[in-house]
């Protein structure tokens, strides 16, 4: 069990990072100081960031009373995630947050506020609760999973100066998170709640039309939105500082 929850919450993060503001905020910062100093950084605030998410979500199921609420919940907010994929994320300012510490905690401490209430953070929260038994599983794959997003965002944008496929990269995470959120959401209803067949594929026709029409009308505002370069051009002289 406790490697399922570390390759699940693994898989789940790579997939939310992708795209994320996060991981442009780190690709951002490899143009200003050296890789290795960026992905300390984000591995210091990602371990803080996601332990507190690991603990939230750990407590959420001490309550024996509405676990299945929880579950619930949980499995919904997959397709939450799914959709805020879609909509997508931008920087509002964190690159050009400087402190007198030096790169490595000025990247955490950046990384750290651009993650709380993030996407990736929610995620984790949403893990633990999925997984109660596993925590340090889940703060290990979470963690992993966005040393291995971010490092493929700066290898690919600023080492290697390539265009992420943003829109791609974002079809396919939000595919499978609203994959996941569904089979979550239809294992709680016929396990956890005991619903009659009727109910549950009443329920799941509701979910996926709400789904779909939120889904049609976050790529059509995508549309007529103005195409945005995934890497800022910033990114690719890369700088040496310390």
């Amino acid at each position: 069990m406790g490697i399922t929850a570390l390759v699940f919450s693994l898989g789940a993060v790579v997939l939310a990072e992708m795209g994320d503001k996060t991981q442009l905020l780190a690709m951002a910062f490899a143009a200003k100081y050296k890789a290795s100093k960026v992905m300390m950084g984000v591995f210091l605030a990602t371990i803080l960031n996601h332990a507190l998410a690991v603990v939230v979500g750990h407590m959420l199921t001490r309550f024996d009373t509405i676990q299945v609420w929880i579950q619930g919940i949980a499995a919904l907010s997959f397709l939450f995630f799914g959709l805020w994929t879609i909509r997508g994320d931008k920087l509002e300012g964190e690159e050009n947050r400087t402190t007198k510490f030096g790169a490595v905690l000025t990247v955490a401490i950046a990384f750290f506020i651009a993650e709380m209430g993030d996407k990736t953070q929610l995620t984790t929260v949403a893990l633990a609760a999925k997984f109660p038994t596993n925590p340090l599983w889940i703060l290990s794959g979470t963690t992993l999973g966005m040393l291995i997003a971010d490092g493929v965002g700066i290898i690919v944008g600023v080492v290697l100066c390539k265009k992420i496929p943003e829109r791609t990269v974002k079809l396919i995470s939000a595919a499978v998170f609203i994959f996941f959120g569904f089979l979550g959401s239809y294992q709680v209803m016929r396990n956890d709640l005991g619903l009659s067949t009727d109910i549950i594929m009443l329920t799941m026709t509701v979910l996926y039309a709400l789904t779909a029409a939120a889904t049609i009308y976050l790529l059509k505002k995508e549309k007529g939105q103005e195409t945005t370069e995934s890497v800022p051009p910033a990114c690719c002289p890369i700088k040496k500082e310390i």
